[in-house]
């Protein structure tokens, strides 16, 4: 599947454009700020920084008119990557503690509410990661996201968190 997603650099769709089909570890030399975005195809995860570092954004097929559509902190993004289509299973394993230790969950679905459903301590670590997923630090799939791509998390960082701070999670599931 090809992804295209168009960048712009006013809101509404106005100004200087810039059109990407493929994953980008450097958009800064095609726009200078973003305040819209247009998704023809595919899933996308937008990053803030360079090489694909800071705040992350998942957005799938339509139209954002300004930043704060896709919950954006500000009109910067620096690279963007597409996500692969799955058509496997679902399954994710967390952890309370580091390197797969302590109390265990094991996800198939989507959790809007971690803590309501199974009141964890933190989410230090992740294993046994299948298809892709998003982590959002509120419940509702609200505030900071970070992607998980198919693998193994020993620790938060190792899927950009500064924090164990995970409150719901969705499947990336819609092409």
């Amino acid at each position: 599947m090809v992804g295209k997603i168009t960048f712009y650099e006013e809101r509404n769709f106005m100004g200087r454009s810039y059109e990407c089909s493929e994953d980008s570890p450097e958009l800064y030399t095609h726009f200078l700020r973003c305040n819209s975005i247009r998704v023809g195809s595919g899933n996308w995860m937008l990053y803030e920084r360079p090489g694909f570092l800071g705040y992350q954004y998942f957005l799938r097929k339509g139209e954002y008119p300004s930043y704060q559509h896709w919950m954006g902190f500000n009109d910067y993004i620096r690279s963007c990557r597409m996500i692969p289509a799955y058509q496997g299973s679902y399954k994710l394993n967390l952890y309370e503690n580091f390197d797969f230790l302590g109390r265990s969950i094991e996800l198939q679905e989507d959790c809007p509410s971690l803590y309501e459903r199974f009141q964890p301590r933190g989410v230090r670590s992740c294993g046994q990661v299948e298809g892709f997923w998003i982590f959002y630090e509120h419940p509702h799939y609200r505030g900071r996201q970070y992607l998980l791509w198919p693998g193994q998390y020993r620790r938060y960082s190792d899927w950009g968190a500064q924090d164990g701070r995970v409150s719901s999670i969705r499947r990336v599931t819609d092409f």
